[in-house]
Parts: structure tokens; sequence; C-alpha cells
């Protein structure tokens, strides 16, 4: 339904005309998804400019009783930058780096700045900022407070919330609060409690963040493995012998078939899975941590061990964890990615029964994983032009889920609940705590405005009907139009 035209002026008188307030057709359908399998059409997509036509935006809703969701860059992986068929307020245009502190190792910073950025300009003065999520090179610091964003480094380093201090954050009535997690504070801890939110409480319209020292040294090695219950075993013998990677990463075969194909970097056939770890500190430090790592990698039945000699080969290891995902449009045209969370004891385990699911659903598995702190991301691949894939597909991840839950896991490590495991959270907890998170969920928004459909199902409601997934024709809308990147 098109908005009056009234609405629009006022809009307009906001933030601007041009391609700030986008109401064409395309334009909507075009910002109905983020990088998940979700998607829903917003009514009018709006860039503010700046904090205060964020707030000017969210009271212009409240009058004309639309819901409000937050968007970054739209990397997100569970449906959470996903429209409530409202407003879809997208934050990009705040992409200031406002301070570099390095007295104190902190940096104020606008939601839109590019998580990569914030390092890049932290880093003459020898300090970079921690979490690094796989998409690093786009996604952005308001989208990481959203999601409580990880990536390899939170093994030694944390997540976002351990690295996030202060915030302004704009409430659903268009007031403006400031949230402080440090140094000692008082009360509740607010910025622990927005943080990882999923845009439900309120926007982030400035976060102050802890950056950290960069270290004397880094040794970075790979380790190629015959199985990969092997590769599993390895890790847990790192962590078990007192070294404290930065990073412990793993790729299975076809992973890294993808990797291989799309950037020339084709492993030998017998290794079937990849373990890259990274240790850091003192020259000294760095180099005994390397030396346990390649041991043990030795002793778990490595093919080969390597340390990487040069900044560049550094970078080639990386490259091929970080751009892992996106090249698995060699193996499929469509993945649906999860990002379970287990014991790592069970790793060996669980990476045996995923690939048993993938079997009994006629589905290859791609599966890449943070090993070291047992969160792993199994892609389900598959052509969304096939008759009835999505019905296995979206089986196959159900029993992902479960699994992760039956060993002691839980839903997400990083990539947040949003749409997609909303109506899973009854298998972590009771009505009871759900009903308790409502409440904290009403006390910031009690008309339930921002994010309405995120996060949190409705009481007694087991599953839902998702408002679209990508690549299902949605009606009205003529199959040409559909994307088919999952």
């Amino acid at each position: 339904m098109d908005l009056p035209a009234q609405a629009l002026r006022e809009l307009y008188a906001i933030v601007g005309d041009g391609p700030y307030v986008q109401v064409k057709v395309d334009d909507r359908y075009a910002h109905g998804s983020d990088a998940s399998v979700e998607w829903a059409e917003p009514r009018v997509v709006v860039y503010p400019a700046g904090p205060e036509a964020v707030r000017a935006v969210v009271v212009w809703a409240a009058r004309h009783g639309l819901p409000v969701t937050p968007r970054g860059a739209g990397t997100g992986l569970s449906g959470g930058a996903v429209p409530s068929g409202g407003v879809l307020l997208v934050l990009t245009r705040l992409d200031r780096v406002l301070q570099i502190d390095p007295l104190n190792r902190l940096a104020r910073v606008e939601p839109g700045v590019v998580n990569l950025e914030l390092s890049e300009a932290a880093e003459p003065f020898g300090l970079f900022y921690a979490p690094d999520p796989s998409s690093q090179p786009a996604c952005t610091i308001g989208g990481n407070l959203a999601e409580n964003s990880g990536g390899p480094r939170c093994l030694a380093y944390g997540v976002t919330s351990h690295h996030t201090r202060r915030l302004r954050v704009v409430l659903s009535d268009g007031s403006e609060v400031s949230l402080s997690a440090a140094p000692d504070p008082l009360g509740y801890d607010l910025v622990g409690l927005f943080v990882g939110s999923e845009g439900t409480l309120g926007v982030a319209v400035e976060a102050e963040v802890r950056l950290m020292p960069r270290p004397e040294a880094v040794r970075t090695l790979s380790a190629a493995f015959p199985d990969i219950t092997l590769a599993a075993e390895a890790v847990n013998r790192v962590l078990l012998a007192g070294v404290r990677p930065i990073a412990l990463e793993m790729m299975d075969r076809a992973t890294l078939d993808a990797v291989g194909q799309a950037f020339g970097q084709t492993l030998p056939p017998e290794v079937k899975a990849l373990v890259i770890a990274e240790v850091a500190g003192l020259e000294e430090e760095a180099d005994w941590g390397a030396e346990v790592c390649r041991a043990c990698f030795a002793e778990s039945g490595a093919l080969s061990v390597e340390v990487a000699a040069t900044p560049a080969a550094r970078d080639r290891l990386w490259q091929m964890r970080k751009r892992a995902r996106g090249a698995l449009g060699r193996l499929a045209p469509n993945y649906y990615v999860h990002d379970i969370t287990v014991p790592r004891h069970t790793l060996p385990a669980v990476l045996a029964r995923l690939e048993a699911i993938g079997r009994r659903y006629g589905l290859r598995l791609a599966t890449y994983l943070h090993a070291g702190d047992g969160n792993l991301h199994p892609n389900i691949l598959f052509d969304a032009r096939e008759p009835g894939v999505f019905d296995r597909v979206l089986a196959a991840g159900e029993e992902i889920l479960r699994l992760a839950v039956e060993v002691g896991g839980t839903l997400s490590g990083e990539h947040g609940i949003g749409l997609e495991k909303r109506d899973y959270l009854g298998l972590v907890f009771d009505e009871a705590d759900l009903e308790a998170m409502r409440k904290v969920r009403r006390a910031f928004d009690p008309a339930g405005r921002f994010n309405p459909d995120k996060a949190l199902p409705q009481p007694g409601i087991c599953r839902e009907v998702r408002p679209g997934v990508k690549g299902r024709v949605p009606e009205g809308k003529p199959a040409a139009q559909v994307g088919l990147e999952g």
C-alpha cells in the first residue's frame, strides 16, 4: 500500500529527496532481504544522514503507525534486517569515525562505519578493533552491535559486547538515552543488554568501543588433515596443551573445493580438512605457541603443517577462510548458512552427524567453523529452481538446530536469532524465560514498533509462517524478479 502524499512530503523534509527516500516497487523489493534466505518488502526505505534525522524518522514512523527495522550493510545472516513491512531505516550514511583516543585505547564511531575501516583508522596508533566477522570489509559497527558479532579472533578477544563501552540510543518515541558500561558501572548493564538485541530495543546512533594494541609478533599456521574428525580432535589437543590462540579455524573439503575453484588455491585430493591457527604476543611467546600448535597437529595425524613465512602468505591463508562463504557459489547457486555452537569435545561427532543429515535429505553441506569456540557454520547447498527443494533445505536446517541443542550447545554463536531461528527458541528457553525477555523488550519499546517480528516468538507459538524466503516467488511477483543467491 502506498504512503499518503502528505506523509511522504514530511519524510522528504526530514532526510531530503532523491535516493534517500525510496518508495518505488523495484527499490523496495531490492531492500527486502539481508544475506539470509528470508525476504519481506518494506513500505518505504529511508537513509537518514545523522542522529537528528534518525530521531525525526522514528517520530514520523510512530505518528503514522509504522514499524521500524534498522539496517546496516545488509550482511546479516539470520533475517534480522529483513523489513517488518514499515520503515527500513538504513544507517550507512552515519559513517564517521568521530574520535580515536590512543591514550585510553578508545574510538567513538557512528553505526555506519565499516568494521575494517575502524581498524584502519586505528592502525597509525598501533591499535586495532578486535571483533572481525568474515564480512569485515563490508559489515558495519551498527550491525555488529545488533548481532553481538564475533569472528575468528573472538576465541582470544571475545565478541562485540566485550569491546563496547558506551552507546547513544534512539528509543521508539524518538527520545535519546546514553548507556554506559565503563569504567565501573553501577546498576544494570544496559550496554550488555542492548548489544545483541537485534534492533528490537532501539537504534544506536553512536558507539564508544575499546581498541586493542597490536601484538609484537604473530604466527599463522595451516595444517592439512586426511579426515575432518582428526582435524576436530587436533583443535581440542591444541587447547588442552595450554595455548591460547587468537584464532583456530577449520574448513571441510567442500569449502576447500569452493575456495580452490574461486581463487586458484587447490589442495591435493587427500586433504579433507584444513585447520588455520594464529598465535600472537611477544616474539618468544608467539614462537612457543606456534611450536606447540605444530606439534599437536602432527600428533593428531596432519598430512602437513606449514607456518606462513611472510605477511603475504599469512594474508593468503586468511583470504581462504574469510572468502569461503562467497566462494560457495562455485558449488551451487544457493546456500543456507547456519550458526550453531556446540561444546568443543563434541565437534568430531557433530561434524559426522552433519554429513549424515546432508545425505538423508539429498543435500550437500559445506562447513567451516570457528573451531576453537565450537561455533560451526554448516552451509546447505542447493538450487532454488529445483521444485520442492526449499522444504528439504528448511527441514535439514531444523535438524541442525535440534542437533546443536541435543549435544548441549545453542542455536547461534554470532549471527543472531532474527527470523530464521525465532520460532526455535523454545528448544533452549521455557515460556517463563521467553516472557521475561518480552517484558524487557516492552520496557524499552512499549508499542513493539522496533523490529517487531524478530528475535522472540509470540506467546504460545512454536512455529510461524515466515514473511517470505528468497527464491520462492512472492504472490504477485514475476519469477524473473526473484533473486537466486542464498
